[in-house]
């Protein structure tokens, strides 16, 4: 498994061609963003190639797909994501797919699938691959919709794309359903991408109730070979955290 490093979390203060820089002095070759639209996208292009950094994922525009009302506003967030992606030599996408409209379950998780298989073209396309990210209601995100990988890999096969996965964030699943190692291993072929925090307090993965060294060997031994992003906010010196990040996971 390879580590994957959140600029936000660690260098948002940096110039992003700055913070590029840190990630690789700490020996690490992977990084993702949020927002690339603050990004100069040549520049950061340039960055990436000179440190010989690869730029793993970012997120779409748009979030809205449990309301249909946002679907063509979606659509065109991908298609441009997909051209920045494609200056970047980004091949995943992040998309959170909405608020809890207050319709009815089955109608938002149907605009959901239908939102996502409007986009599969311009991703296949692309070449891309976004991924559909369940978070928790419980502390972090009140009123977001999809809370169950269960669900988020109901839709995924509903969609029926290969350019349509499942970021699969540990922290926010800790906190919604547990379970986390067989999630994870029996639905290999549904995940694209893994995020990572110690729970509570979305700190240092060795400062929290999951055991990361099991469950990083578990998803190794079940055969994962994409990466983790260490999506935590670091109690330690970026810099620090980072080193012993490494050191114990890398």
């Amino acid at each position: 498994m390879k580590l994957c490093v959140p600029i936000p979390c660690f260098f948002g203060s940096l110039p992003f061609e700055k913070a590029v820089e840190k990630v690789s002095s700490l020996g690490y070759e992977y990084v993702e963003i949020y927002d690339w639209r603050s990004l100069d996208l040549v520049s950061a292009a340039n960055a990436l190639k000179k440190s010989g950094v690869t730029m793993l994922s970012m997120c779409t525009t748009e979030f809205r797909l449990t309301d249909p009302k946002y679907r063509d506003m979606w659509a065109r967030g991908i298609k441009e994501s997909c051209e920045a992606a494609r200056v970047l030599g980004v091949k995943k996408l992040i998309t959170q797919v909405g608020p809890h409209t207050g319709a009815q379950r089955e109608e938002q998780h149907k605009s959901v699938v239908d939102g996502l298989k409007a986009g599969a073209e311009i991703l296949r396309r692309a070449g891309v691959t976004v991924m559909i990210e369940p978070l928790n209601t419980k502390v972090d995100h009140p009123g977001y919709y999809l809370t169950s990988s269960s669900e988020a890999f109901d839709i995924v096969r509903e969609v029926g794309s290969e350019n349509v996965k499942v970021v699969f964030d540990i922290y926010h699943q800790q906190i919604s359903e547990g379970n986390i190692i067989p999630n994870i291993t029996e639905n290999l072929d549904l995940i694209a991408h893994l995020h990572a925090a110690g729970h509570p307090g979305r700190h240092e993965l060795q400062f929290g109730e999951n055991d990361y060294r099991n469950i990083f060997a578990c998803v190794d031994k079940a055969g994962y070979k994409g990466a983790c992003g260490l999506e935590y906010s670091p109690l330690a010196d970026p810099e620090e955290s980072l080193a012993e990040a490494k050191r114990i996971f890398g």
